[in-house]
């Protein structure tokens, strides 16, 4: 089971859809995305996609850069070993400590039209979201908790396998809350990634794809993961190489 498939409602059950205010928060008020390219620590709201030749060729490039392994066992593998979900206190990671959770954190980054539960500037009861993974809209609320989840591009399961397990609990602890490795999106659609790397599951949007394999990308040599040679050869080829 994938750690990805932590419903995006959790700790939300039990609010009405009227007790709700309005609040601040790192909002796409515009809704357009941002390229990766452009938003290196994940802090921009969006997956733009990734369109131009030089743009293209800056992603094969960064792409290049991975070392691929094989993937290892999973044997040990469980989603405590990254910490509690959503924890606002893994240190080394943007918006961390600010006072609200890491879930609505990415909550508030990407989506727009933001309802807030009474009395809070953090807790999003509903919302406007544009997917990247699908292309489409979701008006989001409490009631449907699993129409949207929060993804973690690199699976955590993924990253065990990869030679997370043999990582410090701290370093494992960015990795689950890194803004840069984590975006909401369509539930059924994230649920099908499971924890497959991207020579097996790419987004259904091609549009977004090349974007998604510089995400990818980043979070992976942001943290010294290789990736398998599989994943790195589509990850080439989903940018033009």
């Amino acid at each position: 089971m994938a750690a990805v498939a932590i419903l995006l409602c959790s700790g939300c059950e039990g609010l009405d859809e009227d007790s709700s205010s309005t609040g601040s928060g790192p909002t796409a008020t515009d809704g357009r995305a941002i390229s990766p390219l452009k938003n290196p620590d994940g802090t921009k709201p969006g997956l733009a996609p990734v369109t131009t030749d030089a743009d293209r060729s800056a992603a094969r490039k960064l792409i290049e850069e991975l070392s691929a392994k094989g993937r290892g066992p999973k044997t040990g593998y469980a989603r405590d070993e990254f910490g509690y979900a959503w924890m606002d206190t893994a240190d080394g990671v943007p918006l961390a400590r600010n006072g609200c959770d890491t879930r609505n954190d990415l909550i508030r980054r990407d989506g727009q039209n933001l309802r807030f539960r009474a009395g809070s500037d953090c807790v999003v009861i509903a919302m406007t979201l544009d997917d990247p993974y699908t292309g489409t809209t979701i008006e989001w609320r409490k009631q449907q908790p699993s129409e949207v989840q929060i993804d973690h591009v690199v699976p955590l399961s993924y990253s065990w396998q990869m030679g997370s397990s043999r990582w410090a609990l701290s370093k494992r602890k960015q990795l689950a809350n890194d803004v840069l490795n984590l975006i909401p999106v369509d539930g059924r659609t994230n649920s099908a990634k499971g924890d497959s790397g991207p020579a097996s599951w790419l987004p259904p949007n091609k549009q977004i794809r090349c974007a998604y394999a510089v995400r990818f990308a980043q979070v992976a040599v942001k943290y010294e993961m290789p990736v398998t040679a599989p994943d790195k050869q589509m990850m080439l080829g989903q940018c033009g190489g």
